[in-house]
């Protein structure tokens, strides 16, 4: 068995039993649920308290897209990819820490915002803190199990996100109404509305659960420091390179090094300034495509430098068309499933007349426990399906993209509370089916010192188009039409780009992932 072979073999356990899961990696998957329901609380929870948000700070629907989608997704998506290399190389446990604690004392700040930009500004921090968390989750659950439990495993992680979905909605729902109502005849503490007060009382947790956080142990890495891409140079200072690959203007000087690159993203930069100007002009929202623009340029960079920087991960990464279809098809999914969740709340409230405390548990709630059951149905359906055609993950994700179509059509053309209440769960259960498997399915195509980095990669995907795309096309047509349920239903047209994709990612994915270790050797990997 030649060393290419011996590696398949150790990656994937063909060679030995299955490796049993000890406890302390379960202890440390349910830590890291927590933190990953935090996470999704703090981002998720502006759904509910949109509508007070919006009359307080006079905003628009387009605009609550952007502070939800735009603001967030843009940084959090460009910090991730340093973020996610930084995981692979330092210590894991640390950097969730301070990630969680950065993203909480910015939800925080988002309490004390009394216009769009202060609001705006909170809003980016919470996407830079978040943006550690993802990465060093994923690298820390692939180092606690094994590949082919790894797909549940993920799945049981991805569940903190509905926890925290259905846990932020009612509670932000309560404690801006019973804030309201308190004070409605009197002076409020510091002057905050009953919004601002919801965002200071689910931050403040996340300063204490970084604690425990620290207490976890860093499991050992299986590479050595050669492949880890870290000879002779230390973390922090690749770990700056890495920055400065994405933040401009730094990206131009760190670009500069390399021959003949610097005039090439300096055309790059142009083509992006011109076609965000173009959407500028088309659609009048300059938050919206500068920040956009910013994002796509910082990708560009990175790209340019990962080439040089690590020519393995940029061959398995960026030089076959798997993971780049893995990319936008993951993406298009999550632009659906980041739409139908954000307006769920707002859309029965402007409707039906449901207050935000009743909005909060009858669609959080009931949301919660339907995604939960789906990330899990699909994330065991997909290690089943795995283990008997390699394609099974991407199969997987298809049944995943085309079962919300029906179901998010007929809910939001409901005319009564109750039909639209009884559907909802089911949106929710078929949206998460593809939570945790998209990951997986990532990590199947890159070497396991990668894990993090793919992690951020397609975090790239599902926040840049997914996340930045979403909420904001859907507020922007529903300001247009004068209709959100417009807006949503129009999402529903990406499906068949989505479909399309997954169809010719399952057409490639079997060679590239019985490939990646023979390709990365060619390409220099030790």
């Amino acid at each position: 068995m030649n060393p290419v072979e011996r590696a398949v073999a150790t990656e994937t356990g063909s060679t030995a039993p299955h490796k049993a899961v000890g406890r302390y990696a379960w202890y440390v998957l349910g830590v890291l649920i927590l933190v990953y329901a935090l996470n999704f609380i703090d981002r998720q929870i502006l759904s509910i308290l949109a509508q007070n948000v919006k009359r307080d700070l006079d905003l628009t629907d387009a605009q609550l897209g952007f502070l939800y989608g735009t603001a967030f997704a843009i940084f959090y998506a460009t910090f991730g990819i340093p973020l996610g290399r930084l995981a692979d190389r330092w210590n894991r446990v640390t950097l969730l820490a301070l990630g969680l604690a950065i993203w909480s004392a910015m939800t925080v700040l988002s309490g004390f915002s009394e216009s769009f930009g202060e609001l705006a500004f909170a809003r980016i921090g919470v996407g830079i803190g978040e943006a550690s968390a993802a990465p060093a989750a994923f690298s820390l659950i692939a180092a606690y199990f094994p590949k082919e439990k790894r797909g549940f495993a993920l799945s049981i992680y991805a569940t903190g996100a509905y926890i925290g979905f259905g846990i932020s909605l009612p509670l932000g729902g309560w404690i801006a109404d019973s804030w309201d109502a308190s004070y409605a005849l009197r002076a409020a503490p510091l002057g905050l509305a009953g919004w601002q007060a919801a965002f200071i009382a689910v931050g403040l947790p996340g300063l204490l659960l970084a604690v425990w956080v620290f207490s976890l142990r860093e499991p050992a890495r299986t590479e050595t420091p050669q492949s880890a891409g870290l000879p002779g140079v230390s973390v922090f200072r690749m770990f700056g390179r890495d920055l400065a690959s994405v933040i401009p203007p730094f990206t131009l000087w760190n670009i500069a090094r390399y021959p003949g690159e610097l005039s090439r993203n300096i055309a790059a930069l142009g083509i992006v300034a011109l076609v965000s100007a173009a959407m500028i002009w088309l659609t009048g929202d300059y938050g919206q495509w500068i920040a956009l623009a910013i994002g796509v340029y910082a990708i560009i960079s990175w790209i340019q430098d990962l080439r040089y920087s690590d020519r393995p991960a940029f061959h398995l990464i960026c030089a076959d068309w798997a993971l780049p279809l893995c990319l936008l098809s993951f993406g298009c999914i999550a632009l659906l499933t980041y739409s139908a969740a954000f307006w769920a709340a707002p859309y029965a409230i402007r409707t039906f007349g449901m207050s935000a405390t009743a909005a909060g548990s009858m669609i959080g709630v009931p949301g919660a426990i339907a995604s939960a059951l789906g990330i899990l149905a699909g994330g065991r359906l997909s290690d089943i399906w795995k283990a008997r055609d390699p394609r099974g993950r991407i199969f997987t994700c298809m049944i995943g993209a085309a079962l919300p179509i029906p179901l998010i059509a007929l809910m939001y053309t409901r005319v009564d509370l109750q039909a639209y209440l009884l559907i909802s769960p089911a949106v929710y259960f078929v949206t998460a089916v593809t939570g945790g498997v998209c990951v997986a399915a990532c990590q199947d195509l890159v070497l396991p010192r990668m894990y993090g980095t793919v992690g951020s990669v397609y975090l790239v995907g599902t926040t840049m188009i997914g996340l930045a795309l979403g909420p904001y096309g859907t507020g922007k047509i529903a300001t247009i039409t004068g209709s959100l349920q417009t807006g949503v239903l129009s999402m529903l047209l990406i499906t068949p780009i989505t479909l399309t994709a997954l169809w010719f990612l399952s057409r490639r994915t079997t060679e590239a992932e019985a490939t990646r270790f023979e390709r990365a050797r060619l390409a220099g990997e030790a």
